[in-house]
């Protein structure tokens, strides 16, 4: 499980800028059913924390919410993610010639 562009293999000689447009490029190049998982896992991570914040009570417990949000956000998709795109990186990778 990789947390970070720059621990996968495919992506390490490169600069931020290209690891993330070959990392557009390979999700843009995602079959319809992984897309699919993809955003719906996105939702399913979304919507409980903005639930929260709606019923939040005090404005403080809705901005600790937020601020959890923004924070676990990245932890839970980007592995995913990284998961998804892995088998077309290097493809991505060839056709941005990098």
């Amino acid at each position: 499980m990789f947390w970070n562009s720059r621990a996968l293999p495919e992506l390490q000689q490169l600069n931020f800028r290209d690891r993330m447009a070959v990392l557009r490029r390979a999700a843009d190049q995602l079959p319809t059913p992984q897309k699919l998982i993809l955003n719906i896992w996105k939702l399913c991570v979304l919507i409980p924390p903005f639930m929260l914040i709606a019923r939040a009570d005090t404005i403080w417990q809705g901005l600790g919410f937020a601020l959890a949000l923004v924070l676990l956000y990245p932890l839970l998709t980007r592995p995913v993610t990284f998961a998804l795109v892995r088998p077309l990186l290097a493809q991505a990778r060839r056709q941005l010639q990098l």
